[in-house]
């Protein structure tokens, strides 16, 4: 199916982004060679992201997607079927999807609480569902993060600035909004031994900052290969 998306831009930009070039094929790439590339590429992307067709039969779903779909996401997967993990989900989701097949963008906002996500629907142009065997419009699922900063991106950051283990812990709780305060009780260590540590991240970050120190994890590109392994 991943080859439904070689030719996916659609004719005319959303007006909410800016146009967009496209870039041509090859003439002597080989279909099946792009597929893999593609592939590829898709897993390495650290958001989730699903290709879905009629009825919310799920195509295609990339290596962040997979891991993504746990337990407790807002959204599983029944065989191939999406589905709403809540029932108060359930509405939401259909409509989106329905949009979606008269060619309307839908960002749709699941779960409660932890477990709150974002979900960008997007329509797929026409000619994808052609390619695709006639399956009928395909819809792409991009999924929104559960946390600002991803514990892979966090230790990448780590590994990257040579932090210390107390270090790395520290950054991890910041990132995921504790207070230093909090840090103290929670390591049970002075405040003042939280703070220093702090200052020491800060410093081989080069941020003014503890908001801008999380911000630097935040927009980091996804290390999503470099730290799963194989």
């Amino acid at each position: 199916m991943l080859d439904t998306l070689i030719d996916c831009a659609p004719d005319a930009p959303p007006v909410f982004a800016a146009p967009v070039r496209r870039i041509p094929v090859r003439a002597d790439a080989h279909p099946a060679q792009l597929t893999q590339c593609l592939t590829r590429m898709l897993d390495e992307i650290d958001y989730g992201m699903l290709l879905v067709g009629a009825g919310a039969q799920v195509l295609y779903s990339n290596h962040a997607a997979r891991l993504e779909l746990d337990g407790d996401h807002p959204l599983q997967l029944l065989g191939s079927s999406l589905r709403a993990l809540r029932p108060h989900d359930v509405l939401p989701l259909q409509d989106a999807l329905a949009a979606a097949q008269r060619g309307l963008r839908r960002l749709v906002t699941l779960g409660t609480g932890v477990h709150r996500v974002g979900v960008s629907v997007v329509p797929l142009p026409e000619n994808a569902s052609e390619r695709a065997g006639g399956q009928g419009p395909l819809t792409l699922l991009v999924l929104g993060k559960r946390q600002v900063c991803e514990q892979l991106s966090v230790h990448g950051f780590a590994r990257s600035l040579q932090l210390t283990p107390a270090e790395t812990r520290v950054l991890e709780l910041l990132c995921a909004g504790v207070r230093p305060t909090a840090i103290a009780r929670q390591q049970n260590v002075a405040v003042s031994t939280v703070r220093t540590q702090i200052g020491s991240i800060r410093a081989k970050a080069g941020a003014g900052s503890i908001s801008e120190l999380v911000r630097q994890v935040a927009v980091l590109p996804p290390l999503v290969g470099a730290l799963r392994g194989g």
